[in-house]
């Protein structure tokens, strides 16, 4: 049975090694310093939040989520990292965190959950039976360059 509890200062060290294994899989490079403001603000801000899921008592995926207020909707949730060992992948622990997330933006006004993927993740399938996916939504992310661009037109 998956064991999903907030994080706590003593999981920082297996907390650090999932969240590089997510890094490491996604291709992205992070200082010590974003790891330790990350985990700073995972324990201490009421907005931002991070869990740990276990299994057996040992930590197996984490999640980092954050609340936000939204122009149409209610609050909305948005799930930004969600991470499972590859050791113990389909055997439930991602639909149990997706789900406890769900639940505690629900309880604190926040019922709208969403997140990003990428189009080949193998997490596609599971996403595609708890999720609404949304075709033909593409996201953009603003490039701080983009000004110099249109000037060199």
């Amino acid at each position: 049975m998956v064991e999903i509890s907030f994080l706590t200062e003593s999981d920082r060290a297996c907390w650090e090694v999932l969240v590089r294994g997510k890094d490491t899989y996604f291709e992205v490079e992070r200082s010590d310093d974003d790891y330790e403001r990350t985990w700073r603000r995972l324990l201490d801000d009421e907005q931002i939040r991070g869990i740990a899921a276990r299994l057996d008592g040992k930590m197996v995926g984490i999640a980092h989520y954050l609340f936000h207020a939204s122009v149409w909707y209610a609050g909305r949730c948005y799930l930004a990292d969600l991470f499972v060992d590859a050791e113990v992948r389909r055997r439930g622990v991602a639909t149990a965190v997706i789900e406890w997330v769900a639940r505690d933006a629900k309880e604190h006004g926040f019922p709208g959950l969403y997140w990003n993927t990428l189009e080949d993740a193998p997490a596609r399938a599971l996403y595609d039976k708890v999720g609404k996916f949304h075709k033909g939504l593409i996201h953009y992310a603003y490039r701080r360059d983009a000004n110099q661009i249109s000037a060199q037109r």
